[in-house]
C-alpha cells in the first residue's frame, strides 16, 4: 500500500477485509510502489499470494458443465478478457491448453479485471484436457472457419467445452480430430476471422442464450 496515493472508500475496504483475513498490510514511499505496481496510473494497492493449484482436477464436472478450452492464446490481453468474458457468462471452468503466454502474467491479471481468481482455471496439455472431457462426457466443439455448422445452429445446451484456438495457426489437430462437432462462425465481410478473444464471447454467450431458452 502507498499512502501517498489517493485510497478511495473501496480501497479502504479492502485494506479492511485484508487485515480481517490476516494479511499483513505492508505501506511503501510512492517511487517504490510505482516500480512495483507494473502499470502507469496505480490505484495504490498491491497484493502478494501464493499461486494456487491449475490441475485438471480444479474443474467441475458435475451438473450441466460449461467449459472454455484456450488453446495457445498469444496476446497476455486476449487471455485475460477470455477469462473476464468466461466469468461473466458463468461457465463453470476455463482449461489453458498448451500455454504460450503464463496464465499470470500481470497483463493477464489485469485484462481479466481479477476473474483469473473467480473461475476455475486449470492449465495442462491439449491430450491431457482432451481425455479429461472424454472421461467425463463433456462434448467438444471446436472452433474453426471450416466448420460444417454455425456456432449458432450446434447444440450447445448440454455438458460442452467450447474449444478456441490462437489468431495465427487456429485449433491444432488434436482437438479437430477429437471434436465431436467443428462449428464456425459466419463472416459475412471480408475478413475471415475475428479476434480470438470477440470468438469466445460470441461462441459463450450463445450457449447462455441457448440454456436459458430451455
Amino acid at each position: 500500500m502507498s499512502p501517498s496515493l489517493f485510497l478511495g472508500e473501496n480501497e479502504a475496504r479492502l485494506i479492511d477485509a485484508a487485515t480481517a483475513a490476516g494479511a499483513e498490510i505492508v505501506e511503501v514511499d510512492e517511487a517504490p510502489f510505482r516500480k512495483a505496481s507494473y502499470r502507469q496510473r496505480p490505484e495504490g494497492l498491491l497484493a502478494v499470494a501464493i499461486r494456487f493449484d491449475t490441475g485438471l482436477e480444479r474443474i467441475p464436472r458435475a451438473g450441466n458443465p460449461l467449459l472454455l478450452v484456450a488453446e495457445s492464446i498469444e496476446k497476455p490481453g486476449n487471455l485475460g478478457t477470455m477469462l473476464r468474458t468466461a466469468e461473466a457468462a458463468g461457465v463453470t471452468g476455463v482449461i489453458v491448453a498448451d500455454p504460450t503466454t503464463d496464465p499470470f502474467n500481470p497483463n493477464v491479471v489485469r485484462a481479466s479485471l481479477g476473474t483469473l481468481f473467480a473461475v476455475p482455471l486449470a492449465v495442462t496439455d491439449s491430450a491431457s484436457a482432451v481425455e479429461y472431457l472424454r472421461r467425463s462426457g463433456i462434448r467438444i466443439l471446436a472452433t474453426t472457419p471450416a466448420g460444417a455448422t454455425t456456432h449458432y445452429a450446434a447444440d450447445m445446451t448440454g455438458p460442452v467445452a467450447i474449444v478456441i484456438g490462437s489468431e495465427q495457426y487456429g485449433l491444432t489437430p488434436a482437438w479437430l480430430n477429437a471434436a465431436d462437432r467443428r462449428v464456425r462462425i459466419p463472416m459475412h465481410g471480408r475478413v475471415n476471422s475475428l479476434n480470438v478473444a470477440t470468438a469466445a464471447a460470441l461462441l459463450l454467450y450463445e450457449a447462455v442464450r441457448q440454456r436459458a431458452a430451455r
